[in-house]
């Protein structure tokens, strides 16, 4: 069941990226700044490539904002692409526009270009590229803020950091080894962390395997591209004994405290009050300036895998793209046991632990 539903489309080079929001209260007040400065959050971290040069992120809102708040209409959100101007042709949407301009056959390793051309029978990879691409994160960041927005009226806001690049753990070192990688025409990946807190006791549910918010947090990270493993709570429980792990329960002024948090805020599919911190992974993007070794799919014959303009490392924008997400799944969650047609309609304070 979903109350906060959005549905995005777009391609990498394509004219724009569009959003659609459904769900959200009357008389939310919609910042485009704040939109536009996770946009800018997005797009930085060391490690970037040459598209974060071209491309300036804002949004555009086209429709369920009258005068800076929503009046319970769906609400359209739009990022133009730059980059189109330079692509105008090669993704045009007329038949007598074709041209191979831009095509290519060869597979590359680690994208979706050999599971989507033959589950979508394409034999130009640009189709399963331009969709596929980590592009679309724009927009979904840019959703992710809009709940953010939604959220922050309950004193309810996120933060991320990056834990590892590699094998380094501090940051002069991450910088070390991002530079070597870029010299090396490699990339990295590495280990994030995203927290929530200021929470309500009882989101999610323990009745239905679908409705457990742990599932739906892990589900919501793993399906940004190139995150391989989440963990909620403490990324050392399986080290752990019961009695070292599970977070004892006290009382503190009348209310239920907590010493420690190795759940990470989430207990039988449900939050316990505590702050939701919630550890990814990410893996060395796939695209390489230094080649791998690949098959041309016109032809079967080896090859080198085509490469596409790419950055060296991404972990800290991937973190944003996190944040983003779990803000919609949280979003959804409040307005799923909060209900309300409008912002007056909520009220929170009864329901912190």
């Amino acid at each position: 069941m979903e109350k906060f539903r959005f549905l995005t489309a777009g391609e990498s080079h394509g004219k724009c990226l569009t959003a659609i929001i459904e769900g959200l209260p009357a008389n939310l007040e919609i910042d485009v700044d704040f939109i536009n400065n996770e946009l800018k959050r997005r797009q930085g971290g060391y490690g970037r490539g040459g598209r974060m040069k071209i491309e300036s992120d804002t949004v555009e809102i086209t429709s369920g904002v009258r005068f800076g708040k929503t009046f319970g209409a769906p609400i359209t959100l739009v990022i133009y692409n730059k980059d189109f101007e330079n692509w105008q042709k090669i993704m045009s949407s007329l038949p007598e526009d074709y041209t191979e301009e831009k095509s290519f056959t060869t597979y590359r390793p680690g994208h979706a270009d050999f599971a989507g051309s033959v589950k979508y029978n394409q034999k130009d990879l640009r189709n399963i590229l331009e969709r596929s691409s980590a592009r679309k994160t724009a927009i979904e960041v840019a959703v992710g803020a809009v709940a953010k927005l939604f959220l922050k009226q309950f004193g309810i806001k996120g933060s991320s950091k990056v834990l590892q690049i590699s094998n380094a753990t501090s940051e002069d070192d991450m910088y070390k080894a991002i530079d070597e990688a870029k010299a090396a025409g490699d990339t990295l990946g590495g280990k994030f962390e995203v927290a929530y807190e200021n929470l309500p006791v009882g989101l999610g549910s323990c009745v239905h395997w679908d409705r457990k918010l742990d599932g739906r947090l892990a589900q919501a990270v793993m399906s940004i591209p190139a995150v391989k493993s989440v963990t909620i709570g403490n990324p050392n429980v399986c080290e752990m004994s019961g009695s070292e792990y599970h977070d004892e329960i006290f009382v503190q002024d009348g209310k239920i405290s907590r010493k420690t948090n190795n759940a990470g805020g989430l207990e039988g599919g449900m939050t316990n009050g505590e702050n939701i911190v919630l550890t990814a992974v990410m893996k060395p993007i796939p695209t390489l300036r230094k080649p791998l070794n690949s098959v041309d799919c016109a032809t079967m014959e080896p090859t080198q895998a085509h490469f596409e303009r790419s950055d060296t490392c991404a972990v800290e924008a991937c973190s944003v793209v996190a944040e983003a997400r779990i803000a919609c799944v949280l979003a959804n969650e409040i307005l799923l046991k909060f209900g309300g047609d409008c912002v007056e309609d909520y009220n929170l304070e009864k329901f912190k632990k």
